[in-house]
């Protein structure tokens, strides 16, 4: 089979750049960490309630100007709802949830995670400036998606 000359070289063109694309991928994955993760933690949806730590949701303080927030999503609710932390404080967040797919989006920050039904997502973040940051869903979880909000004050 004969190729023409212009056949050519935009398959070795091509090629290449599927080629730069994916040691660009593969850099950005191992080198920079930025892969998904891999301490993947599993829950059975069923016995939320019943399985420690989401028995008991809440904050709590792990340190100083250091807390915990355990929190289940559920329709239209996140459990423990409105949460306070003095300025300058890191929150570890441990989510989960109960029913369908959730989004867990904190406004005004970089704090944007997917929580899953049989995943334990961990996350954390460190809020500097005072303020009340509303925390949103932001995957369509059902008829009463919009009003699923809570909000975090931060002092």
């Amino acid at each position: 089979m004969k190729m023409h000359l212009d056949e050519k070289i935009w398959l070795t063109l091509s090629f290449g750049m599927i080629m730069i694309f994916m040691l660009i991928t593969g850099y950005q994955a191992f080198a920079l960490e930025m892969g998904p993760p891999s301490n993947m933690e599993t829950i059975d949806p069923q016995k939320v309630d019943q399985t420690a730590p989401f028995d008991k949701p809440g904050i709590k303080q792990i340190g100083e100007k250091e807390y915990e927030v355990v929190m289940t999503l559920q329709a239209f609710s996140f459990n423990s709802g409105n949460i306070e932390v003095p300025a300058g404080s890191t929150v570890h967040f441990t989510l989960t949830s109960k029913d369908v797919v959730h989004g867990f989006e904190v406004a005004e920050t970089n704090l944007n995670t997917m929580i899953v039904p049989g995943h334990i997502q961990k996350i954390s973040q460190k809020f500097e400036k005072p303020g009340t940051y509303l925390v949103l869903c932001n995957e369509y979880c059902g008829a009463g998606h919009q009003m699923m909000s809570t909000t975090i004050k931060v002092k």
